[in-house]
């Protein structure tokens, strides 16, 4: 037989040959849906394939500023013309140094850039959900399921809406926190750039400009940690709806809204809820408290009262005997054998306990939820609305006293500080109240009261006290 070769060139009937692989692909797929279905590859199995192309995303570098003395004038004349040429040029500007250094980061940026286009919608929290049932299809009702069943879906749905929202919060927090974190280290930017220059021109000590660089070097490293902080938060919410791709991430998330939505005037209980009905549509939400319900009241009904009486009795007897101060070491006993031998009493009593135990628990959740919701709303409407207007105010009579010679430049850069971290306070508190908000909701909606853990406390930042004057 003669062997088969392989020709290093094509054949004259190539093209025909390649006519024919064509057809047959369009016959195949014709005849076999699964053929042409695997031609086209969904995103789940590009994400979980390794060859699949990625972008990767470098975050602009953010090194810190070196903490070395200038080069001081060498002989009298020389630090005389540097004292002068600064004084000349601070007396240009309205507000002396600041001005100047704004004016000189101004330069540095260059041209300023091309209006972006059209911003694309915010991305809110029910965007986002809905984006997430990519990855939960299991959460979808389906026609005949049966009550246990949709109490169990019912639950499950609300815990993963939650985890989303509360996922789409911190993201939007983070990233509102990082802006205010790069205003504040731009901020003492300005600060170490005027000390330095202040030691050049021999008005001040290097010791007096190593302060401003320490602080200026906490505002950095801040900073990185604001930047980690945003990328976890975005990761979280990414996981969740079920984004891969390292682009499509990064242009989802400038969808973010900048900041959270603002205050209510005043906390709300729910639609069409008061106060007092916080108990009663907590307890008629929850799916286990009905069955409970149903098999407490059906155990009871096979005890004579008179027995049930008898039991009670028992039990304040058994317990008087329990020490008023020191620490039980063993349990109450039961001296009546015929009512542990009951079995029927032990069932009613169990299913008895079983309710009251969910009862209270629902109704203390209903309360600590709305006590929280009450406290945060307190907290984040006395940041926004007395404390940041204070510090505004003072800031701007700072600046007044700055332009009449009567404040130094040093107390100007503070007071900015102070009104900066006032600003980034209030939004952690605003992100506190929005997460209270979302706990009463899920309570109210059957879930169980899990709240989130609070940021910090405004105001427990630690802040750079000012050099002096």
């Amino acid at each position: 037989m003669t062997p088969l070769r392989r020709f290093s060139s094509p054949s004259p009937s190539a093209p025909c040959a390649r006519t024919f692989q064509r057809w047959a692909t369009v016959l195949v797929a014709a005849w076999c849906p699964l053929a042409a279905s695997a031609q086209v590859r969904s995103d789940a199995l590009r994400a979980a394939d390794p060859d699949s192309p990625v972008t990767v995303l470098t975050p602009a570098a953010l090194a810190p500023t070196a903490a070395k003395a200038p080069e001081l004038p060498t002989n009298a004349a020389e630090a005389l013309r540097l004292w002068q040429q600064a004084n000349r040029r601070v007396a240009e500007f309205p507000r002396g140094h600041i001005d100047i250094l704004k004016l000189e980061a101004q330069s540095a940026s260059g041209a300023p850039a091309a209006s972006p286009d059209k911003p694309a919608a915010p991305l809110l929290a029910g965007e986002a959900l809905r984006l997430s049932l990519a990855l939960r299809p299991e959460l979808l009702a389906r026609p005949g399921m049966g009550a246990a069943e949709r109490a169990r879906l019912q639950s499950a749905w609300l815990d993963h809406a939650r985890a989303v929202q509360r996922a789409w919060i911190d993201a939007v927090a983070s990233r509102e926190e990082l802006q205010h974190q790069q205003a504040r280290l731009e901020t003492v930017q300005s600060g170490a750039e005027l000390g330095r220059r202040m030691v050049l021109a021999g008005n001040w000590s290097q010791g007096r400009q190593l302060r401003e660089q320490l602080t200026q070097a906490r505002e950095h490293a801040a900073l990185l940690q604001a930047r980690q902080a945003t990328l976890e938060a975005q990761e979280h919410l990414a996981r969740l709806i079920g984004h891969w791709d390292a682009r499509a991430i990064d242009t989802l998330m400038q969808r973010l809204p900048r900041q959270l939505p603002a205050l209510p005037a005043r906390p709300q209980p729910g639609p069409g809820l008061s106060e007092g009905d916080l108990e009663a549509a907590a307890l008629r939400s929850h799916a286990a408290l009905s069955a409970l319900d149903i098999d407490a009241r059906r155990q009871l009904a096979t005890i004579n009262p008179a027995w049930r009486d008898t039991w009670t009795q028992a039990l304040q007897n058994s317990v008087v005997t329990l020490a008023a101060e020191a620490l039980p070491t063993t349990p109450p006993e039961l001296t009546d054998r015929r009512l542990s031998n009951d079995h029927a009493l032990q069932r009613a009593l169990g299913a008895e306990a079983a309710l009251l135990q969910q009862a209270t628990e629902r109704r203390s959740a209903a309360r600590m939820a709305w006590a929280r919701l009450q406290t945060a709303h307190a907290l984040a409407s006395h940041a926004q609305d007395v404390t940041l207007p204070l510090l505004a105010a003072l800031e701007q009579d700072t600046l007044l006293r700055y332009n009449g010679m009567l404040k130094s430049t040093w107390d100007l850069l503070e007071a900015s500080r102070e009104r900066m971290q006032a600003e980034s306070d209030a939004a952690s508190a605003r992100r506190n109240f929005w997460m209270a908000q979302l706990d009463l909701e899920h309570l109210l909606a059957g879930g169980d009261y899990a709240p989130a853990e609070s940021a910090a406390a405004g105001g427990s930042r630690s802040t750079s006290a000012a050099p002096g004057h």
